[in-house]
């Protein structure tokens, strides 16, 4: 049997590379020393993590940029699209809404002189176009309350809007953002952004009461490609001539995997000879993801150790 504290340890170490992949530690040992409360409460979160990934299949939020503007002939263009030419209501950084096709042409003027000029037609991008999205049965305005608290922290000192979409199969809110912030700094949203972005978002969601997880794809065994929005919309019109790849095929996301694929390993074993019959439980449980998981994309992963005396799985299978 593995002490608690020496399985704290395996959990905070290899949980940060399945979830806080802004904090991963390269080398593998030693492992953290964290002590007392501060520990156990991190392992608890990784704990909490790893049961809403592999036993309760908690919905993935999606944050995505779509593009954006080269100027502001494109950025009034996806102002029409997002509003649907202006019947749909639009909502700025100050909280205030519109609707209309000369709402429309007042914003567009407002962001073209508000701060430095936006030529029609730009040599850099002027704006940054982000959709947030949750799946099929999410509450819409839930969304749009978890999108407007985002966009205020991540967002904050630029000129912004945004647009709830509920007419289609999964609820999503649109967002425009200006470039140049207030002061004069621009955006440019990197990787390690749009992860933390994620977490953001599902950590808004999760305070209405909706489950919400943002995890990588890597991490939860996925390897998917997906489409940008100009494909999507053409694949609508029917206008799409040929379907992209659906894989993850690069040497990077390969190695990705893989790293996921050790960390879930070191992980399970750990799990499975603790003292907890809900740590065995859980330990069973990424057995099987990993297990399923692996007959797309978790390569190498050998299956884990089963221990004879387990306890019912009732327990942790009704969280």
């Amino acid at each position: 049997m593995s002490e608690p504290h020496d399985i704290d340890g395996v959990l905070i170490q290899w949980g940060d590379r399945l979830f806080y992949p802004g904090n991963r530690v390269v080398k593998t040992k030693p492992q953290p020393k964290l002590s007392g409360l501060a520990a156990r409460q991190q392992a608890a979160a990784i704990r909490e993590r790893i049961e809403a990934t592999v036993v309760r299949r908690v919905p993935q939020v999606m944050v995505k940029v779509t593009g954006g503007g080269r100027g502001m002939k494109a950025i009034a263009a996806h102002f029409r699209y997002i509003s649907k030419n202006g019947r749909l209501e639009i909502e700025d950084e100050r909280g205030e809404t519109m609707r209309g096709k000369d709402a429309l042409h007042e914003l567009a003027d407002d962001w073209r002189f508000g701060g430095s000029l936006i030529e029609d037609v730009s040599d850099r991008r002027e704006a940054f176009n982000i959709m947030l999205s949750m799946p099929r049965g999410t509450d819409p305005a839930t969304v749009q309350w978890a999108a407007r608290e985002f966009a205020k922290i991540e967002l904050a000192d630029h000129k912004y809007v945004m647009v709830l979409h509920d007419h289609q199969a999964n609820p999503h809110v649109h967002i425009s953002v200006r470039a140049e912030s207030k002061h004069g700094r621009r955006l440019n949203p990197r990787k390690t952004d749009l992860h933390r972005w994620r977490e953001t978002f599902a950590e808004k969601l999760r305070e209405r009461g909706v489950e919400a997880e943002a995890t990588r794809q890597a991490t939860r065994g996925n390897s998917r490609n997906y489409d940008p929005l100009w494909r999507i919309k053409a694949r609508e019109d029917g206008r799409l001539r040929a379907e992209s790849v659906g894989t993850k095929s690069s040497q990077r996301a390969q190695a990705t995997r893989a790293d996921a694929a050790v960390a879930w390993q070191q992980i399970g074993r750990s799990l499975a000879a603790s003292d907890s019959p809900d740590d065995r439980n859980l330990a069973r449980a990424i057995n099987r993801f990993v297990e399923q998981a692996g007959a797309t994309t978790m390569t190498g992963v050998h299956k884990l150790p089963e221990r004879k005396s387990v306890a019912p799985e009732t327990n942790i299978e009704r969280r």
